[in-house]
């Protein structure tokens, strides 16, 4: 048995050419290969990314506008009044539990407590940072405002 001739096949993935471009006009892509007559196209080599012909490209036309600071945190807010009807009185409310109870999906770089609406449950809260209204509305009530 062995190899054939007709069972000669090529390697997996070593044919690419669906056909093969400038070999007289029998085989229908010759002449200018499928590149059709003249212009930049039809030359070698490409243009830079972003190159429009001459005109002034967009990403030079739009106004250099503000600074993006690398070090910038982005921080979750989330106010008094979700945690007074999120959470039972005397629960510990930390990241994972606000995860948990879907107040915030992504805590990004930390979680700030702030003062808007009213808390009457008594709370215990572990995140990165209160505003001084909302530390103030959390002992008021006899809970505990501790920052992570």
């Amino acid at each position: 048995m062995g190899i054939e001739l007709s069972s000669l096949s090529p390697a997996k993935g070593s044919t690419h050419h669906d056909f093969r471009r400038g070999r007289g006009h029998g085989s229908g892509n010759g002449k200018t290969a499928g590149k059709g007559h003249k212009g930049q196209k039809a030359r070698s080599g490409r243009t830079r990314p972003g190159f429009e012909g001459g005109q002034m490209p967009l990403y030079r036309r739009i106004p250099k506008k503000g600074f993006t600071c690398p070090n910038h945190k982005e921080i979750v807010a989330i106010n008094l009044g979700v945690l007074n009807d999120k959470f039972e009185d005397g629960a510990v409310v930390d990241v994972n539990a606000l995860i948990e109870s879907r107040v915030i999906k992504n805590p990004k770089d930390g979680v700030k407590i702030l003062g808007n609406g009213e808390i009457t449950k008594k709370l215990t809260v572990k995140v990165n940072a209160f505003s001084a209204s909302a530390k103030e509305k959390i002992e008021a009530v006899g809970g505990t405002a501790e920052v992570v």
